[in-house]
């Protein structure tokens, strides 16, 4: 299978649709869910798309967020810059230095049911006009979007975030107390994980890749809190084959970030030439943005600009 080619195929410029054309398009997601290999493509490739129609096409998260306090005031992704040394570092060594450092740091006010989460991402390669944002009431009621950047107008349409599982989340506010909730340790949250279930799991896959995928829809959560982050960071230092670039890459703006990956197969065994990374800021350790390379080169990149906790839709920090 040739991911990027689909990923090519994808319109950015198409209308985002209403609930009833996005039947057909979630049926192919839930039969992707299902199967095997083809699952790590579908990740990425909705990832890609989430960015090109103002995440209306479905409402899991593009990446995770910079927490927030929810007092209608947001800041925005700082430039990054350390003197973390990665040469030799684990990534078991790197998510249990950065689950430490989200320990420390505090935990905004949780926003209201009414309030809004505004997010603007960046992407590369571009396709077409994209928007500049766009909003998600925190209840998981609404969201809205300018159709492009520049344009005034204000779409405002119905939506529920849905995570294709059994223990499905329904809002953002449903993720983020599920997230605050989670155990310290990386065992207590992974047997959270495999309890709440959030992501069907795939027939004749590893454990490890099923917790995984769970781990990874939840990193892309719109509103993470530190110690929540920490207990995914814990957790996912315990599945095996990650590995961590010995330098810091560039993201989608040129800013610096750890490159954090697993080569995990769905099936368990085997290797792809698809390998999807994580990009994470070394100075607050929060998710950033990510990555597809394939046979060695960046294909597709994606990096959350600036997340804030608003009042209304159409308001921006």
């Amino acid at each position: 299978m040739d991911e990027m080619t689909e990923v090519r195929a994808l319109r950015a410029e198409a209308p985002v649709p209403d609930r009833a054309r996005l039947a057909a398009g979630r049926a192919l997601l839930t039969d992707a869910v299902r199967a095997g290999e083809r699952r790590r493509a579908v990740w990425w490739r909705r990832e890609f798309v989430i960015v090109a129609v103002v995440a209306a096409v479905t409402a899991v998260a593009v990446t995770a967020a910079l927490l927030v306090g929810g007092n209608g005031t947001g800041r925005g992704v700082r430039p990054a810059t350390s003197d973390l040394d990665l040469k030799g570092m684990s990534a078991a060594d790197f998510l249990e230095r950065a689950a430490d450092a989200l320990d420390q740091q505090p935990t905004g006010a949780e926003p209201t049911a009414k309030q809004w989460i505004y997010t603007s991402t960046a992407m590369k390669p571009a396709r077409g006009q994209q928007p500049a944002g766009y909003w998600r009431r925190y209840d998981g009621e609404l969201q809205a979007y300018h159709p492009a950047d520049g344009d005034p107008e204000l779409t405002v349409i119905p939506a529920h975030l849905r995570s294709e599982g059994p223990g499905e989340f329904v809002s953002p506010r449903d993720v983020y107390r599920f997230l605050a909730a989670l155990p310290a340790d990386g065992e207590g949250t992974l047997k959270a994980l495999r309890k709440r279930n959030a992501v069907r799991d795939t027939e004749g896959a590893s454990q490890a890749w099923d917790d995984y995928a769970e781990i990874s829809l939840l990193l892309r959560a719109d509103l993470v809190p530190p110690g929540g982050l920490a207990s995914l960071y814990r957790a996912l230092a315990l599945l095996p084959d990650g590995t961590v670039t010995d330098h810091l890459v560039d993201t989608v703006t040129g800013r610096k970030a750890v490159a954090l990956a697993y080569d995990l197969p769905p099936g368990g065994k085997g290797r792809t030439t698809t390998a999807p990374q994580f990009l994470i800021d070394p100075r607050t350790y929060h998710l950033v943005g990510s990555r597809l390379i394939v046979n060695g080169k960046v294909t597709g990149a994606t990096e959350r600009l600036t997340t804030a906790v608003v009042d209304k839709a159409g308001e921006r920090p």
